[in-house]
């Protein structure tokens, strides 16, 4: 069997860790060649592409998934890998190209639904989440050094050298899979042959979304998912763009903000949601993330200081317990045997927010009038760098924030109505519903599709 050593966690740690440290390193590069590419409309043409990036990856997940579940992880760890690299050495080659191979790269950019299934092939169901919190907090870790990393760089040697370096990180970490990552699934859990049929129940995206109306449980959940992180996408999307052109962010104070409010989030996600998790319980726990997101947004919306995005920062890093303390829910809602079914609803859910929401910000922006003539300087400044037609953009320097904010005040209002216990046989009745079509594809869609924890920490 090729690779080193037998297939474990470890291999699928360092496979994201050099992936996403590759990309950390290109924070500063981007923001400079996103502005310089699209001079006007910037925030638009941005959420365009990461809207198109955000839902062909959704489309393709399952598929994806599919196929790997037929022919093994390896081959498609790899394939994924390329593509998602793939646009890095064109940023200086060529934006336009670079732009386009990012949206059309959305394709293969599941790297994390075939991590988790090859961390599900060589783990038992009781160290899942444990693994999967490894392998998160890696994802974690590679983005709270990397950008920093990459501005000073930057600030040092040039763009160049830093799209040079993230490029060579990429190439090792495919020579990593090619040469060091044995293959985690068996040769007697594959089909008898490589002709095997992939049904399209198993490649249909939709198929959970149609399935949620018929869970009374499970539908306040997935509505709530849906209205909590379809802003936390696009401000995920826009974010350190929004800090660099309007409030007046430097490359080091951007670098600084990742590291700090990463920091403080994984403290959040550890330390804080387990004394909260026992102290008011799960839905509580829930409540009170989504209130701490409501407080972030508006602060966001209506800050136009830097102290006032680093006093919101440290709130965002708080609203980071949601997703973990809903996925926490959904496991105490759901039957055991109907635990991937209710997990992949979820995660298709997130999948199209991914798609969704970094259109829905860009649009805004654009509607607001919000843009920069010119790239602010390269250095932290107390005052803000907007410039806008308006004086309604002055007073409101971030208006997607704030209808961020009012959306996710309707995820609170529906999360007051989500059973605390309900694991009953009126459960085991409605999931068995939703199970009839999905238990073959979706069974494992909780190990391969689940989102790493950053974009839920708002880093």
């Amino acid at each position: 069997q090729q690779g080193i050593g037998r297939p474990s966690v470890y291999h699928a740690v360092v496979v994201i860790f050099l992936e996403f440290f590759a990309w950390g390193l290109l924070t500063t590069p981007m923001l400079t060649v996103l502005h310089e590419t699209f001079s006007h409309h910037t925030f638009l043409m941005n959420g365009l592409i990461q809207g198109v990036k955000g839902f062909l990856s959704f489309l393709s997940a399952p598929l994806i998934g599919a196929l790997s579940d037929a022919w093994g992880r390896k081959s498609f760890l790899l394939l994924t890998v390329f593509f998602t690299c793939a646009p890095i050495p064109l940023m200086r080659i060529s934006p336009w190209w670079y732009f386009a191979m990012i949206s059309v790269s959305g394709i293969f950019s599941v790297t994390f639904s075939v991590i988790f299934a090859y961390v599900a092939d060589v783990t038992q169901e009781h160290e899942r989440i444990t693994a999967y919190g490894l392998v998160s907090a890696t994802f974690a870790a590679s983005l709270v050094t990397s950008p920093a990393i990459g501005a000073y760089l930057s600030a040092s040697y040039g763009d160049n050298l830093v799209v040079l370096v993230a490029t060579l990180v990429a190439v090792v970490d495919i020579c990593f899979i090619l040469l060091a990552v044995p293959e985690s699934l068996p040769e007697k859990m594959r089909p008898a042959s490589w002709g095997a049929s992939i049904s399209w129940a198993q490649a249909d995206p939709f198929a959970s979304l149609k399935k949620v109306r018929k869970d009374s449980t499970v539908l306040p959940i997935c509505v709530t998912v849906f209205l909590s992180y379809l802003p936390e996408a696009g401000q995920y999307s826009s974010f350190f763009l929004y800090l660099r052109q309007i409030i007046g962010f430097g490359s080091a104070s951007i670098a600084a903000f990742i590291a700090v409010v990463g920091i403080l989030s994984i403290a959040a996600q550890t330390v804080f949601l387990s004394i909260l998790m026992r102290s008011i319980g799960n839905k509580n726990t829930v409540l009170l993330g989504l209130g701490f997101q409501i407080l972030q947004l508006a602060w966001y919306g209506f800050g136009s200081q830097s102290w006032m995005m680093w006093a919101a920062g440290a709130v965002a890093a708080m609203s980071s317990i949601t997703f973990p303390a809903i996925s926490a829910l959904v496991s105490r809602n759901a039957e055991s045997d109907q635990q991937g079914v209710v997990q992949g609803i979820i995660t298709g859910i997130r999948g199209l927010c991914n798609g969704l929401g970094p259109a829905l910000y860009g649009f805004i922006f654009f509607l607001f009038h919000v843009e920069l003539n010119e790239l602010p300087p390269d250095q932290t400044s107390g005052t803000t760098a907007m410039q806008g037609p308006s004086d309604e953009a002055t007073i409101i320097p971030g208006p997607p924030f704030l209808v961020g904010a009012c959306i996710v005040l309707l995820a609170f209002l529906v999360a007051l109505f989500i059973p605390e216990h309900s694991k009953a046989s009126s459960t085991r009745k409605h999931s068995n519903s939703i199970s009839s079509t999905l238990s073959n594809n979706l069974d494992r869609s909780s190990e391969e599709d689940i989102e790493p924890l950053l974009q839920d920490s708002s880093v």
